[in-house]
């Protein structure tokens, strides 16, 4: 039984170890360039029975990392969700791709998203967008509530002149998106309306500034405020285990020179004896 501890606990030392994560992000990195070789003709001609045997060396590979975490890490691994994040994709590659499961082959390339989990600065940016998506799901039920509204108004407005673009409020919708994406907005789709209807900037402006410059900036306002947070926790943290570790130094201090003052005071009390 401590045998097993003892290499559980060596085993969980090394996978949570800056060199063991290292080590598998650089290999997520070859096997993401090895996958972007397959999809090249004259690579695969030069190299192709190569390309295959170290794509399924790297898969060997992880398959061992995320066993060695599930040992090392016990419990722990079930309850950290970027692991359940690493088994699904590595688990996808073992699924045979034959037959009715032949489109499993292009999931592979999506263990290139490993680089996700293991990349810090990438986790928190993941982490920051699943904070937010409370918010974003409000901001995208107010956006697509101005799109009706819109829409309906754009619809009965111009629909007999323009129904291409505006005959329902499914083509409007998908034109009013056209126009919040602000490609080809004026020459494609205003100024042939206005060659109709003289006003209808004063339809198409208000509409822009609306969803273009508000909706997506308060997107981008909730994204940015979620990583704000999620950065102001981990100094946070960082800041706890800082002054956990210097209160412990502080009290090994205390020790030590309590000690060292038993020690002189019995040194003293033995001369005085002599």
């Amino acid at each position: 039984m401590e045998n097993g501890q003892g290499l559980r606990a060596r085993l969980r030392h090394l996978v949570d170890s800056n060199g063991f994560s290292n080590l598998v992000t650089v290999l997520i990195v070859l096997n993401a360039i090895i996958l972007g070789l397959e999809t090249w003709p004259v690579a695969m001609e030069m190299a192709g029975p190569l390309l295959r045997v170290v794509d399924r060396v790297l898969l060997v590979c992880f398959c061992a990392e995320l066993l060695m975490k599930m040992i090392g890490q016990g419990r722990d691994f079930v309850r950290q969700p970027w692991n359940w994040f690493d088994t699904i994709v590595v688990g996808i590659a073992l699924v045979p791709s034959t037959g009715a499961l032949s489109v499993l082959r292009a999931l592979r390339v999506l263990r290139a998203l490993r680089l996700l989990s293991m990349v810090p600065r990438m986790r928190m940016v993941v982490e920051a967008l699943l904070r937010s998506l409370p918010g974003l799901g409000s901001i995208a039920g107010l956006l697509l509530l101005v799109y009706y509204v819109f829409a309906v108004m754009a619809t009965k407005l111009y629909g007999g002149a323009f129904p291409e673009w505006f005959g329902n409020i499914g083509a409007s919708m998908y034109s009013l998106f056209q126009i919040m994406t602000l490609e080809s907005w004026s020459m494609g789709i205003v100024r042939p309306v206005m060659e109709v209807f003289p006003y209808a900037w004063a339809f198409f402006v208000p509409f822009i500034l609306v969803a273009t410059f508000t909706m997506l900036n308060l997107f981008i306002a909730i994204i940015v405020n979620s990583m704000q947070s999620i950065a102001d926790d981990v100094a946070r943290e960082r800041s706890e285990t800082a002054t956990e570790e210097m209160k412990t130094f502080t009290h090994a201090d205390h020790m030590e020179l309590l000690n060292e003052l038993k020690a002189l005071r019995t040194e003293i009390q033995e001369l005085k004896d002599r």
